[in-house]
């Protein structure tokens, strides 16, 4: 198949009266789910939180929360309802988001407090990292980034751990873990992406090596050079093997465009294979992978960024729930809940609105 290069990138355009009604009542929905201390869950128990003491998953979903919110153009800083509800999410995950200190090994690990593990603490890294510079209150931009530096120094840390040749370079379930896969892995990259944006010190080689372990799960044989020769194929769970998906694929897709790839052939390959293999509602892992696959083809831009557009405006405006909600609807997802599923829609739906850095082209 030939390369299909990327075109170039739309004007901007203004924001369809349905997608804004759609996030109107996405945001209204989700603000009502947010719970005294500022965490945001499914749970109707507003249960307190203590330092270091919070519900399973708290951190994470806030985080995704508070990405979602300010993804439409909600900051921590404006005086609104909405801005006033983010700035109280950013508080809790200063003030009950408690990183491991006293374990040299998991120092700045963020995802056991919520039982999120190394998923979650690739969400809440990411999202500390968007926020940096975003809050007007000094002490909290400064406890933000102090906070950021803890966790980039663990997902750095985590990669180091002795890892396989196919496995080198990637993150699994807890910092220690001598395996990876790419949706752990992609997180971390994200995050770390997103953190030297901020300005925090992140070593190219923990980039680089990534950036290669992503590129090691694309499914194609490779002539004498190295270069794939299928230019329409996925990416898998895990190197050399593993489910592929077009989540997997949107995942890599987006990953590898945030490190500035956007000519690989990883990235031509997995955005032909996704314009013939679009999502579909009833997948696994649809929420979680239409993110990427919104936000990755909105990347690539031209008929990709088109194409997807439309694929995620009709199939999410249809699904929203008549109180402005999302509720994932297969497997494993399913038990993720609608704060998840939500907060993921929002970023999918946020193409237009160019507020987080990670994702701006």
């Amino acid at each position: 198949m030939p390369l299909v290069s990327s075109q170039a990138a739309e004007p901007p355009q203004p924001i369809p009266p349905m997608v804004k009604l759609s996030v109107d009542r996405a945001v209204k929905w989700l603000m009502q789910q947010q719970k005294s201390d500022g965490y945001f869950l499914d749970s109707k128990n507003d249960q307190r939180a203590k330092k270091g003491e919070i519900q399973g998953y708290a951190g994470a979903m806030t985080a995704l929360s508070i990405m979602g919110l300010s993804s439409v153009g909600h900051m921590p800083s404006d005086a609104t309802p909405e801005g006033q509800a983010v700035a109280k999410a950013l508080k809790f995950m200063i003030e009950f988001v408690e990183p491991d200190k006293d374990n040299k090994e998991t120092e700045g690990y963020l995802g056991r407090g919520d039982r999120s593990r190394m998923y979650g603490h690739g969400i809440m890294s990411l999202m500390y990292a968007e926020m940096v510079g975003m809050s007007k209150d000094e002490e909290m931009d400064r406890k933000i980034r102090e906070r950021l530096e803890g966790a980039v120094k663990l997902i750095v840390k985590s990669q180091r751990v002795p890892k396989s040749d196919s496995n080198k370079g990637g993150w699994r379930y807890e910092p220690q873990s001598s395996d990876a896969d790419i949706s752990v892995t992609v997180w971390q990259l994200l995050a770390l992406r997103a953190a030297k944006n901020a300005g925090i010190e992140v070593p190219d080689e923990a980039i680089k090596d990534a950036v290669a372990y992503i590129k090691r799960s694309y499914r194609s044989e490779r002539d004498s050079m190295g270069r794939p020769k299928d230019l329409a194929a996925a990416f898998s769970y895990e190197p050399y093997g593993g489910r592929q998906t077009f989540s997997t694929t949107a995942a890599g897709l987006l990953s590898l465009q945030v490190c500035g790839q956007y000519e690989a052939a990883e990235v031509i390959g997995s955005a032909n294979y996704l314009m013939k293999n679009p999502p579909e509602i009833n997948e696994p892992w649809f929420y979680y992978g239409n993110y990427y696959y919104a936000q990755g083809m909105y990347q690539r831009g031209g008929d990709f960024a088109a194409t997807a557009r439309r694929k995620t405006e009709d199939t999410l405006i249809k699904a929203q729930s008549p109180e402005g909600a999302w509720y994932p609807r297969n497997g494993n997802e399913k038990s993720a809940g609608a704060v998840y599923a939500t907060a993921l829609s929002l970023l999918s739906l946020s193409v237009y609105h160019h507020f987080l850095p990670i994702y701006q082209k």
